[in-house]
């Protein structure tokens, strides 16, 4: 029987039922309805609504629906007929205790009800994110150790081409920082998402003397919602929840391209582990980096799932909509393919094998210390601008001949500027470029070892917070 259907004669018709349930993508929220319920049992005895026996009656039979419904062997809620996950709860419920399920949702709707159990599954779904998210940082700085250990050097780029050489911890702790981003704008999210709206009824609040501030307390919300029309109708913490997700797997998707061009034939920086690349099914010699595609593929999946949620929201009247019933599929899918991309991370990164000769060739490529050529030029005293003139005329002249910079004999050198001599070359070695940017956050070895020690303070701190 349908929870409203006391208004309405015959029988609903089958297309509407199509279009109208929703068990089959809400029953995810099986377990958050049950503990909602619970709470709510709760609160109904607090305000004498209840007696205390029918309370305990109502908690012992959700604990044993809750009890089958989160072992898969068990579980029958895949093969129900009902149109929602609460109308299935409140069917079971009633299954154990007789018409006393039927007390269950006195002063309750289904709009506050909803609200409370995406908010529960996100708050839960965002805490595994962050723990995701602390493992994929986790293995791109012990990749980072490794490779300042070994003291790889790699190219930088931008626009895609050759600019200055970095160590390779500093190029890995730089998806460090970004995954931090992601890592604290989730966290930032929480308190907006744990705002409690059970006890708003269907739009003006309900008629029994809730204490709505216990209620949060015992379902593990901050506090209740202001607004009764705000709180049945909003879905802003799903939308921040996605823009965080999104943002993040615009992150992964960069690590995805860098980790794609890398290890291709032009670049062979280095070489992706068999367990997440593929082979071709004609061209035997080929290995792709099908992980690292997807999780460039994947930021496209995100990201149109934020914009489907944004499109629902745009034209909403106050208060509740059946419009809104198209929030969680996007949210449950996106939380689902976020949590795919943060596990494959470490899978990744802990299989790379690095060509550490080729990077270091790539880096010293004979061009990449024209900026030092530069400033040794401001150090005898040339302005910066005529400075790069000079440095851009010198680069020019090399190409001409098919040498590197540090290999173009003294004369070519002063014939473009007397004022370079011989104490030029050292400032040109790899070495000495990388150890020139000592400065908070650059590239130079000991800001490297710098940077790591704060990310392992970081995660150790985070993982702790979050236990």
């Amino acid at each position: 029987m349908a929870l409203w259907g006391g208004r309405f004669e015959g029988d609903t018709s089958a297309l509407f039922k199509a279009l109208n349930d929703s068990l089959p993508f809400d029953r995810v929220l099986v377990l958050e309805d049950i503990l909602g319920s619970m709470g709510w049992a709760r609160a109904l005895g607090r305000a004498r609504v209840l007696k205390p026996a029918e309370v305990n009656r109502i908690i012992k039979a959700l604990r044993t629906l809750r009890d089958r419904e989160i072992d898969p062997r068990t579980s029958t809620i895949a093969d129900a007929s009902d149109e929602d996950v609460h109308s299935f709860v409140e069917r079971e419920l009633i299954a154990l205790v007789g018409d006393l399920g039927k007390k269950l949702h006195t002063g309750r709707s289904r709009n506050d009800q909803v609200a409370t159990d995406v908010r529960l599954w996100t708050a839960r779904h965002i805490i595994e994110l962050r723990t995701l998210l602390i493992s994929a940082m986790e293995s791109l700085a012990a990749l980072a150790e490794q490779e300042l250990k070994a003291g790889t050097v790699l190219p930088g780029y931008t626009h895609l081409q050759r600019g200055q050489p970095v160590l390779f911890a500093h190029w890995a702790l730089a998806y460090v920082q970004m995954f931090r981003r992601d890592f604290d704008r989730l966290g930032d999210a929480l308190p907006r998402v744990l705002e409690l709206p059970l006890g708003s009824g269907a739009l003006a609040g309900t008629a029994y003397p809730i204490d709505r501030d216990a209620l949060a307390d015992d379902l593990g919300f901050i506090g209740p919602s202001r607004n009764s029309l705000d709180a049945v109708s909003d879905r802003d913490f799903i939308f921040e929840t996605l823009s965080a997700i999104t943002l993040m797997g615009t992150h992964l998707s960069r690590l995805g391209e860098d980790l794609v061009l890398y290890s291709s034939s032009e670049f062979g920086f280095l070489q992706m582990a068999d367990r997440v690349t593929s082979g071709s099914s004609l061209m035997p010699q080929k290995k792709n980096p099908d992980a690292a595609e997807l999780l460039r593929g994947k930021a496209g999946r995100l990201l149109g799932n934020l914009v489907r949620l944004a499109t629902t929201l745009k034209g909403l009247p106050l208060a509740y909509n059946k419009d809104l019933q198209e929030d969680k599929e996007p949210l449950f899918d996106s939380v689902h393919h976020a949590r795919l991309c943060l596990a494959v991370v470490p899978e990744c990164l802990r299989g790379i094998r690095i060509n550490r000769e080729r990077c270091m060739a790539a880096a010293d490529d004979g061009f990449s210390a024209a900026t030092d050529l530069a400033d040794y030029l401001v150090r005898k005293g040339v302005p910066f601008r005529d400075a790069h003139h000079i440095a851009g005329r010198i680069t020019r002249r090399a190409l001409e001949l098919g040498v590197a910079l540090h290999k173009l004999p003294i004369a070519e050198l002063t014939a473009i500027d007397k004022r370079i001599g011989t104490d030029l070359y050292p400032h040109l070695s790899i070495d000495r470029v990388l150890a020139k940017r000592d400065i908070v956050g650059g590239t130079a070895p000991r800001r490297v070892r710098e940077q790591l020690r704060e990310a392992a303070a970081f995660l150790r701190k985070a993982r702790r917070d979050l236990r």
